[in-house]
């Protein structure tokens, strides 16, 4: 049983803390104005990531929802639509961003654990029509959070695109974990620079950063961006404390982010073999998502792992998601599994 005085933490890969290395880099940081442009180590964060992604530049940004939420304000006019999966961290989670920032009204398409396919988005299209929202940007999830870090295939991306491209819609994509799925999918990186009209990152989350995101696009977009994110109040000052944390990662954390879905996979093979688990989507990532048989609520479950040193998260009534990161060791993985195993839920 795990030692309750020791928590181990699968609530998400947000709440992992900066590793020693992290810690100097930020104490070593150079400093500016941002706000200025003077900012060295903010400068040099976004060329950096502007370049790993194939980018023309980048800016800096508290949060993937500010990322996300600029991106959408850019690419859209008030009254425009918004094309997104149900399950998008766009729609679910981000505090009806886009009608409050943007003025435009979204079009949900239920897809496949987070992804939409090229046909769906040809058919949430609106005809050019006095009465209908003009459809002007499409938002991707990769990886969906709510699809179990579920990952887009390569053609299925390239697919969506060129019916953008024929129907004159911006392409965007929420990659808050887009690093997972490039780690697990073995792609290259500048894919998808070709691919989008701009991009948000998130390093506060697998990456281990303790605050931060990266929106990517062009030079023009950016630029634009930048004003935006001043009247969101996201402008900041001496960043470069925790820009450093940023390129740290970026050249650190990329290729250990493969540590976590081993141990991910781990316990979905555990979570099979449990007499109340309905389902487990199959994790190509670091999120398990399992569902519960009627009888036993998630809030039960997380309750009970709680009481036992283990937190967990209910995301729905029946559904209880983990996610592995870098402040999860090995130990951590065999006690949560031998609790799993011999769990006070009978069967």
């Amino acid at each position: 049983m795990t030692n309750p005085t020791r928590m181990i933490d699968f609530r998400s890969d947000t709440v992992t803390r900066p590793t020693e290395g992290m810690l100097s880099a930020m104490m070593q940081a150079k400093l500016g104005d941002d706000v200025f442009g003077e900012d060295p180590s903010v400068n040099q964060l976004e060329s950096l990531g502007a370049a790993m992604l194939g980018f023309e530049a980048g800016l800096f940004c508290p949060s993937g929802t500010m990322t996300n939420q600029i991106a959408i304000k850019v690419h859209t006019q008030p009254g425009d639509e918004v094309i997104c999966d149900e399950l998008s961290h766009v729609y679910q989670y981000e505090g009806g961003g886009i009608a409050f920032n943007s003025g435009a009204s979204v079009k949900t398409i239920r897809g496949n654990r987070g992804r939409i396919q090229a046909d769906q988005v040809l058919s949430a299209v609106n005809p050019i029509d006095v009465h209908k929202a003009n459809s002007s940007l499409v938002v991707l999830e990769n990886t969906s959070n709510r699809g179990g870090g579920s990952c887009y295939q390569i053609n299925d991306i390239e697919l969506i695109r060129n019916i953008c491209k024929n129907n004159n819609l911006k392409l965007h994509l929420d990659g808050a974990r887009l690093f997972n799925a490039i780690v697990a999918g073995d792609e290259d990186p500048l894919f998808y620079g070709n691919n989008f009209d701009s991009v948000s990152i998130c390093l506060s989350k697998g990456l281990g950063c303790p605050v931060g995101s990266l929106l990517l696009g062009s030079g023009t977009f950016i630029r634009h961006a930048r004003r935006i994110r001043k009247i969101f109040g996201g402008g900041m000052r001496q960043a470069g404390l925790l820009a450093a944390a940023g390129i740290y990662a970026l050249e650190n954390h990329i290729q250990r982010l493969q540590e976590d879905h081993q141990k991910a996979r781990l316990l979905e093979d555990v979570l099979l073999k449990h007499p109340r688990v309905a389902e487990v989507l199959p994790v190509e990532t670091n999120i398990i998502i399992f569902t519960l048989l009627q009888g036993l609520t998630a809030a039960e479950w997380v309750a009970q792992m709680k009481k036992d040193g283990i937190l967990a998260y209910a995301i729905a009534p029946q559904q209880v998601r983990l996610v592995t990161h870098l402040d999860i060791d090995d130990a951590m993985i065999q006690q949560t599994i031998e609790w799993i195993r011999n769990n006070p839920f009978p069967a």
